[in-house]
């Protein structure tokens, strides 16, 4: 019976003394302030709004392909298969026009299963090595060159990347809007 008692104390003490713990509880940290997130907001919409300034070529994309992505995503972004499979091998980037429809698995590359370029821009900044953030819309251009997509000499930017038609664009279903129209 003591116990039973000595459980309801110690039920009581703990309710009463919840007010003050949580006022003693530690002061982590500070409210963000709107131009810090306005800073974080990386985000790029389909329709291009929050791509950065800058330009590139898939010629010019070709060298930091090979310096920067091809050790993971193999040369022309055909995929770095490894027996046994190694934290470092990732599948291809570019190939499998048209193998959705087929009756094999699918090869979800960018040419074949993404639906905006835009899309890929946001992907390698937030994701991909940041060793140099300056040739994001070459890496961009060489990899959609890869998958047949634009020419080698057609220059990427803000303007252009958002026009760029990818092979598998209508074959999504919209959930909800993201783009206009």
């Amino acid at each position: 019976m003591w116990i039973y008692k000595l459980s309801w104390i110690a039920a009581a003490s703990y309710l009463l003394s919840a007010p003050c713990l949580a006022a003693q509880a530690p002061n982590l940290g500070q409210v963000a302030t709107p131009e810090e997130i306005l800073s974080w907001d990386i985000s790029i919409s389909p329709d291009g709004s929050g791509l950065p300034p800058g330009s590139g070529t898939a010629k010019q994309g070709e060298a930091l392909y090979g310096a920067q992505c091809a050790s993971c995503h193999g040369d022309k972004g055909t995929g770095n298969p490894q027996e046994p499979p190694s934290p470092v091998s990732a599948g291809p980037l570019a190939g499998g026009q048209g193998s959705l429809a087929g009756n094999q698995p699918p090869m979800q590359t960018v040419g074949s299963y993404w639906p905006y370029a835009t899309t890929l821009f946001d992907y390698i900044r937030r994701a991909m090595p940041w060793a140099a953030p300056k040739f994001l819309y070459s890496l961009t251009a060489y990899i959609l060159h890869l998958n047949g997509i634009i020419g080698d000499t057609e220059i990427i930017d803000a303007q252009a990347l958002p026009k760029v038609q990818m092979p598998n664009r209508d074959n999504f279903i919209r959930i909800y809007p993201r783009e206009p129209g």
